[in-house]
């Protein structure tokens, strides 16, 4: 089952105060070399398939519904990318970190309905390559610690478009299981077209127990581990390409972020496999400890 994994894509554009954004020259994680050069070779056959990218089976979220999504862009050698992230401070990001290894920098957008337009809600700070934080024990080969933080350039300023994710507190060892939860994120909308979302899509399934992902994903106990946690793929919901470093979301007691989108099936996001995240509280303390996040 190891194969079938495919990490969502990512990453970036450039630079800070107002950029305007060539989007259809964009591109998803899979098509750079340096993305492929990191995994071992039972997994280069994934480079030529060509699964659903999108937030799939999902629909548009309303304007500023989810007022901690980010669309962030890395820069690298090879071009640009998107991704996701939340924000977690004025001045820290929280994503993945198969977003940023590697990136020179980039730009987080925040505030953003329809990212392809100057909508006043918007931001688009800054980051450097020295912003980036990623947890040591990250390794791609088997998407372990796949959690990074960035800090931007400058503060962003909150507003009712613009607001930080709220976290599990200290001790929270509950699992979710069997509670709603919610993915959203930019991630691409069409295989015909391979073009992302310009605006904020959304999908929603429960949130499964650990045994049922792991026996959904062939009791593969190096793949699906404690520090994870997972999404039901019923009804072909799914985060997916694009949506990588994202929220994912429950309801208790107002809106708590419990993961971050980590990875999929390569056999496509609508086919029903769970989708699996970053489970946050296995993270909080790594959290506190690389910003200023408290």
């Amino acid at each position: 089952m190891k194969s079938l994994v495919l990490l969502f894509a990512i990453l970036a554009a450039v630079s800070a105060e107002w950029i305007d954004i060539d989007w259809s020259q964009v591109k998803p994680i899979e098509e750079f070399d340096h993305y492929w050069a990191r995994l071992p070779r039972e997994l280069q056959f994934l480079r030529k398939l060509t699964p659903t990218r999108r937030v799939t089976n999902g629909q548009q979220a309303t304007p500023g519904q989810f007022p901690y999504q980010i669309a962030l862009l890395s820069t690298f050698s090879g071009g640009t990318g998107l991704c996701g992230g939340t924000v977690l401070t004025t001045t820290f990001i929280l994503t993945a970190a198969h977003c940023v290894q590697n990136a020179q920098g980039g730009t987080a957008i925040m505030g953003a309905h329809n990212r392809n337009t100057v909508e006043a809600s918007q931001q688009r700070i800054a980051f450097s390559s020295g912003g980036i934080r990623i947890h040591a024990g990250y390794t791609p080969t088997n998407i372990r610690n796949d959690i990074a933080v960035v800090q931007l350039n400058s503060a962003m300023t909150f507003t009712d478009r613009v607001q930080p994710a709220r976290i599990p507190a200290a001790g929270d060892g509950r699992s979710f299981a069997g509670l709603t939860g919610t993915v959203s994120g930019f991630g691409r909308t069409s295989d015909a077209s391979q073009a992302t979302s310009p605006v904020v899509m959304f999908a929603s399934n429960p949130i499964m127990t650990h045994a049922d992902c792991l026996a959904s994903w062939g009791n593969n106990a190096n793949l699906i581990q404690a520090q994870n946690i997972c999404m039901s793929g019923a009804g072909g919901r799914s985060a997916c390409n694009g949506d990588s470093g994202g929220p994912l979301t429950v309801q208790d007691g107002g809106t708590l972020q419990v993961g971050i989108v980590s990875f999929g099936s390569a056999a496509g996001c609508s086919i029903g496999m769970p989708s699996v995240y970053v489970r946050v509280t296995e993270f909080r303390q790594w959290i506190v400890d690389n910003s200023n996040f408290s």
